[in-house]
């Protein structure tokens, strides 16, 4: 809307305006013409309506140079410079008015108003050339130039026939007064020339710069009354008021309209505007109304003076110039055009070898048909591809060279493109090579049957054979194991979803299988060893199930079967049977034999195994119970697994919030604490002195539901779900503050705090920062903290826990082996780690009453101690023989409920405090 204002208004106003004007001359030339009031009155409504008109065609050029718009800069200065010449003419007239209605006296010739008529031609005449014109090549400015002289020297005669010759020889009063009499005319005439020589040449397209026509036609109002203004300023007749001044007038308001009319846009043109017709026509028009005045001027007079001759030779030697230029430019024209036709057709022949090229040697094979099947062109790609000759294909039918089934797929193809031009249809059909084996190809039909250079059905045949096949190859690896052929997971998960969306009434099973001792055959035999195992385990088990049953590997040593229907469970209890069988018989590998068992889970559909993903997962949990229960042997699913399952996720949920819950600060001092984690702590004693040497750190869990949860319940859980990191250190931190709490009541005492160290905590390489990070925060001595750790810790991964305890060595802590007895612990690995302590297993303490095997072994630890020089704790002790037998064996210090059971940390603080609560 607002875009439409913009247009609209303006030319509202610029009607308004040229009514205005309209009206206003109208007024005018009654008011000169019935000379109403007489002469005087006429001559000053002259006066004042000339100055007037001057000043607003002056205000109206002004404001278009100096207003706001996209108006280019050469555009400005000519609207400038024409109203510097209306401004001037102004100026004159404003002499004009003193001398005559304020003097009250005849206007000298010249005088101060002659002066200030004078500069409105030159300044005009600039104004208009300053407009911006096409750009032309040099021969075209030659060309502009001559139409240019052509068209002066056409006006120039005319006006000296008409008007300047008899001027001239009328004379004058004197020189000046000559000079300025023949200025006005000449002066009209050369702006004349311009004007017609600029709508020769003035930009075609986008925004018109200058309304010409209107500005040419006030231009020649202004010729016919400085014409009669000086013709009868000569003959001593002219006053002011008569009908002549009514052309200056019109020639201000038509400068005025044209300054005031909008700008609109053109469409674009041709960038020489001398090629229109009325750029081509004007300067001959000019010549010709020159030669017609000249003509009749000679038969009025039956002669003409010199200025005459000379100027028709001129415009005659114009004429001539212009010609030799135009043929010049026919002659660069037409060896011009000739050349780009012969470039175009070397470019159009090249084009066509090209394309022909392109479709003799292409991949695809191009056939022409007619409506009936005919080919009407074949390429001869056919010969590389298919096999066959080109010239035994054209001019037969397609349809005879194809097998029925190809046959029937075309014939469909052309009916479904036959009735729309330029449709196309893409089908696959089979294609009988000529040396007899068939070959699969990709047929594009495309309708040109409309097309005059074509005139038929377009085939474009490829063979896709090779993509086929390799399509099919990626399809079957993209569901099969690449190692042993079988189904992977993601087509056994497709099979039993089919087998649960047709099995009716009937039920179906799935087995999970998962060797047992694979691992040792990889590590031992190497993986190519393992490879083989794995290929052969496919073997047995595809000959064990049925015919319709699907044998699947995950990955791994993970394989799986899907009974498609059961009859019972005990279908599915004899298929396990038998794979466990099979997989007793021994394995040959590389001439080792192998004796490797498996781990069978079984589910069946049920309420709980609505989909895949449920009797999968029910066939996953079944496994790893089978695997708990020993090697080589099968379960089947029991909901309660699933309820075990999820009462293990919430378990592990729990001790994750009672985690967080700790802050680091948990277990401070009493049994609660401050969370649902606290530590309790087992006196170790002295056995020859029965003193408190120190404690050993226990992690207790007070559930809020289940109440008090044993170590052996969460501690495997936060193992496998990763929590043993933090709560180990945690763990660590709050019983080196608690030795530190303790030690500051009694600075003499020295007490060990040992805390126990998982295998996953030995996975952080980190480790050793840590716990002096926690030394140094809680400000333990180092040799007051005894780390321990199982055996299955220096067995795993030994050199890089090697590198761990001597780090940890190397800050000053303890380290002793827990359990020491029921591992593979070696002599060497004894010598070769660095650790401080043994503790005999409690399994060895709890049978020591005499002369038996777990004695001779208790006794043989600590000695083995003794001679390593390594101190010797025994746990478990509950009764005084126990006691009494591990110190004659000279055990040095133990750990049972004979003395004191965990104790939470205000017991224990009591407890040193007042030693005597021990068993003595």
């Amino acid at each position: 809307m607002l875009g439409r204002l913009r247009h609209v208004v303006p030319t509202r106003g610029y009607a308004i305006l040229c009514g205005s004007a309209a009206a206003v001359t109208a007024l005018l030339f009654v008011a000169l013409v019935t000379g109403a009031g007489g002469p005087i009155v006429a001559q000053n409504t002259s006066n004042v309506a000339l100055f007037a008109a001057a000043l607003a065609a002056a205000w109206g050029c002004l404001t278009k140079a100096l207003g706001k718009g996209p108006v280019a800069r050469r555009v400005r200065w000519s609207w400038a410079l024409t109203g510097l010449g209306a401004f001037s003419w102004g100026v004159g007239q404003m002499f004009c008015i003193w001398y005559e209605t304020i003097l009250g006296t005849e206007v000298p010739f010249p005088s101060l108003a002659d002066a200030g008529y004078f500069w409105m031609m030159p300044f005009t005449a600039a104004g208009l050339l300053v407009l911006p014109m096409s750009r032309q090549s040099v021969a075209q400015q030659a060309r502009s130039i001559l139409d240019g002289l052509m068209i002066a020297a056409s006006l120039l005669l005319i006006t000296w026939i008409l008007i300047l010759g008899p001027l001239a020889r009328q004379g004058a009063d004197s020189f000046l007064a000559l000079l300025v009499t023949l200025w006005y005319p000449g002066g009209d005439v050369v702006v004349l020339t311009v004007v017609l020589f600029m709508l020769a040449r003035l930009r075609a397209g986008g925004q018109r710069p200058m309304s010409l026509p209107l500005v040419g036609t006030g231009l020649a109002a202004f010729t016919v009354s400085d014409s009669g203004y000086a013709y009868l300023t000569l003959i001593d007749n002219y006053g002011s008021g008569a009908v002549l001044d009514l052309g200056w007038f019109v020639g201000f308001v038509l400068i005025l309209v044209a300054s005031r009319k909008p700008d609109r846009e053109h469409a674009a043109g041709d960038s020489d505007a001398l090629t229109r017709p009325l750029g081509v026509m004007l300067p001959y028009i000019a010549v010709l109304g020159a030669l017609c005045t000249s003509t009749f001027e000679v038969l009025r007079h039956g002669a003409h003076d010199p200025f005459v001759s000379w100027s028709r030779s001129a415009i005659i030697l114009l004429i001539v110039g212009r010609q030799l230029l135009t043929l010049l430019e026919n002659r660069n024209l037409t060896r011009d055009l000739e050349d780009r036709v012969e470039a175009r057709t070397a470019e159009l022949r090249a084009s066509e070898q090209r394309f022909q090229a392109l479709v003799q040697h292409s991949s695809d094979v191009v056939t022409v048909v007619a409506v009936d099947g005919t080919v009407t062109y074949q390429s001869e790609s056919i010969t590389r591809v298919f096999g066959y000759d080109r010239e035994h294909i054209a001019g037969q039918r397609l349809t005879g060279f194809l097998p029925d089934e190809a046959r029937a797929r075309l014939e469909e193809a052309f009916g479904a493109v036959a009735d729309t031009p330029y449709a196309s249809r893409v089908v696959e059909i089979p294609m009988r090579h000529a040396d007899g084996h068939f070959r699969l190809a990709e047929v594009t039909v495309t309708n040109l049957l409309t097309d005059a250079n074509v005139q038929g059905l377009v085939l474009n045949s490829r063979d896709i054979s090779e993509r086929k096949e390799l399509e099919d190859q990626l399809i079957h690896e993209a569901f099969h194991d690449g190692l042993t052929k079988l189904a992977n997971r993601a087509l056994f998960k497709d099979r039993v979803e089919l087998a649960l969306r047709r099995r009716g009434d009937a039920d179906i099973a799935v087995l999970f299988l998962d060797l047992d001792g694979f691992k040792e055959v990889n590590d031992s035999l190497g993986h190519a060893a393992g490879d083989q195992l794995l290929v052969q385990v496919a073997d047995r088990l595809a000959a064990a199930v049925r015919p319709g049953d699907t044998v699947a590997r995950f990955g791994g040593d993970e394989f799986a079967v899907l009974i498609d229907v059961v009859d019972n469970a005990d279908d599915a209890d004899d298929l396990a049977t038998r794979i466990i069988d099979a997989l007793d018989l021994q394995f040959d590998i590389d001439n080792t034999e192998i004796h490797v068992r498996g781990s069978i889970g079984i589910a069946l559909t049920g309420p709980d195994a609505a989909d895949a993903d449920q009797l999968m997962r029910n066939a996953d949990l079944a496994m790893y119970r089978a695997k708990a229960a020993g090697e080589g042997t099968f379960a089947r699913y029991d909901p309660a697994m699933h309820s075990g399952l999820v009462d293990r996720l919430q378990l592990a949920a729990d001790l994750r919030r009672a985690l967080e819950g700790t802050g680091g600060t948990g277990g401070n001092g009493g049994t609660e604490g401050t969370g649902e984690l606290v530590l309790y702590y087992q006196p170790t004693i002295e056995l020859r002195s029965g003193t408190v040497t120190g404690f050993e750190a226990l992690i207790r869990w007070n559930h809020p539901v289940r109440g008090m949860i044993s170590p052996a319940d969460f501690i495997p859980l936060a193992e496998s779900t990763g929590l043993i990191r933090p709560l180990g250190q945690w763990v660590l931190a709050e019983a080196c503050r608690q030795g530190v709490e303790w030690g500051a009541g009694d600075p003499d005492r020295v007490l060990t705090m040992a805390v126990n160290v998982s295998g996953r905590q030995f996975d952080q390489t980190d480790l050793p920062a840590i716990v002096a990070g926690v030394l140094a925060d809680t400000g333990l001595p180092p040799e007051r903290l005894c780390l321990e750790m199982t055996e299955s810790v220096l067995m795993t991964d030994t050199e890089e826990n090697l590198a761990v305890l001597l780090s940890l060595k190397a800050i000053g802590v303890r380290l002793a082996i827990d359990d020491f007895g029921t591992g593979y612990s070696s002599l060497a690995y004894l010598r070769r780690f660095p650790v401080d302590t043994l503790k005999i297993d409690r399994s060895f303490v709890e049978r020591i009453g005499g002369a038996t095997p777990d004695a001779a072994l208790a006794r043989t630890i600590v000695q083995l101690g003794q001679s390593l020089g390594m101190a010797t704790v025994a746990e478990g002790i509950e009764q005084y023989a126990q006691f009494l037998a591990l110190r004659r064996m000279g055990c040095d210090l133990a750990q049972g409920y004979y003395f004191s059971r965990p104790l939470p940390a205000d017991e224990a603080g009591a407890l040193l405090r007042d030693p005597a609560a021990l068993a003595a």
